[in-house]
Formats: structure tokens, C-alpha cells, sequence
């Protein structure tokens, strides 16, 4: 997504060379981060950034247009982490292999942080919302493609809708840190990777997935 990435991001008006300089930018940055994870996109004024990072607001203006240009410079290389992960179908047994790649999923939000303003921005932003639109039908179609060689296989169920499928796994895996934020209960990464793979494969080759492993469990 580079080229849509620099779209969003823009011409900075001046970007600085020397360390001083260079360090009064990354405390607005850092300034930035704090208080839109704090307070929100919205709530949060250039202002403010500035004040946070202890210059005035002109200093703000001149290393960036605004606090949208603000952000993207904070979201340009994490956009990718906060879509979901595309599920290995046939890698061991499958619901070990998702649960630990859910897990690592969430990890990596968290990190990131900036979880309240993407879903705040999103709807006032349209291109943004076209770039994660278009990587969000790419990882789709990854996770469709996987489904339909599983599925020439013979493992999953003969009458399963992939390409509906493919949808439900993405919403769900999307919104588990939502439900863990309204339940107040850490999400349980094996439960929700259960739940996709009785969605994807019959009790029998579930079964087989799991002997297969304990067989290989066994033999080392």
C-alpha cells in the first residue's frame, strides 16, 4: 500500500535535518499518540499536541498541516496490523495453529495502540477508509483462496459457502477485541478459533487433525 500511504500522509510542509529540530517533530508525534489514544480524534486539537510537547502551536504548523497529517504519519507503516490475520487451514491441527496466530494478532494491536480513532476516522475519512477497504478485500480473498483449496481437499463441509464464510471469519476475528472490551473478560483465542473451524471442517476431520498431531507428537 505504499503509493495510497503517501497519498494520505501528504507533503509534510518542512522536514527537519538537525537533531533539535528533528526532536521537537518527534515529541509532537509522540504528543500526538498519547492524547489521541487518550482523548480521541476529535477531541484532540493541534493545540493541544503542541502544548503537550512543550512548543508553541506555530511549531506545530510548521512540521505538519494538520493533526490528520499528524496521524497517518503515525498509522503510514501500521495500517496492515490492525487487519486480520489470514488463517493456516492445514498446518497441524488447525485450532492450535489459529488460536496462536489470533493471539499474536491482538499483541501487535496492542502495541499499537490508536484502537479508538481508526474506527473514529473511518467514517470521515474516505480515503482513508478506501485503503483499508481495498487491504481488507485482499486478506478476504486470501482467506477465500485458503477455504477453497481446503475445501478441493475434501476437508471442509460440502455444502459451506466459502466466500460467506470467508466474510464471518474476518468480522469475528475483527471484532473479538470489542466483545473482550464489553464482556471485561480476556478474550479466549482457542474458543474463537474453535468456533471458525466447526464453521470450516466436519467433527471427523477435525478429529483426524488432532490424531495427526498427537501421532506426530509421539513419534518425536
Amino acid at each position: 500500500m505504499p503509493d495510497r500511504e503517501d497519498k494520505l500522509v501528504g507533503e509534510f510542509p518542512f522536514v527537519p535535518k538537525q537533531e533539535r529540530a528533528q526532536q521537537k517533530r518527534n515529541a509532537l508525534i509522540e504528543s500526538g499518540y498519547a492524547l489521541f489514544n487518550s482523548k480521541g480524534y476529535e477531541q484532540t486539537t493541534a493545540k493541544e499536541i503542541a502544548a503537550h510537547a512543550g512548543v508553541a502551536t506555530g511549531t506545530f504548523y510548521r512540521y505538519f498541516s494538520d493533526k490528520r497529517q499528524l496521524l497517518m504519519s503515525l498509522l503510514e507503516d501500521k495500517l496492515e496490523k490492525f487487519l486480520p490475520p489470514e488463517p493456516s487451514w492445514a498446518a497441524g491441527d488447525p485450532e492450535s495453529v489459529m488460536a496462536a496466530l489470533f493471539e499474536s494478532h491482538y499483541e501487535r494491536l496492542n502495541e499499537v495502540g490508536l484502537r479508538r480513532v481508526l474506527p473514529e476516522l473511518l467514517s470521515k475519512d474516505s480515503e482513508l477508509a478506501e485503503v483499508l477497504g481495498a487491504a481488507r478485500r485482499k486478506i478476504h480473498a486470501r482467506i477465500h483462496d485458503g477455504l477453497v483449496q481446503a475445501s478441493e481437499k475434501g476437508l471442509t463441509w460440502t455444502d459451506l459457502d466459502l466466500e460467506m464464510v470467508s466474510w464471518a471469519i474476518m468480522v469475528l476475528v475483527e471484532n473479538g477485541q470489542e466483545k473482550e472490551s464489553q464482556s471485561g473478560k480476556k478474550a479466549d483465542y482457542l474458543e474463537m478459533s474453535k468456533v471458525i473451524c466447526r464453521m470450516v471442517f466436519p467433527p471427523d476431520v477435525l478429529a483426524d487433525f488432532r490424531n495427526s498431531e498427537k501421532n506426530k507428537m509421539g513419534e518425536s
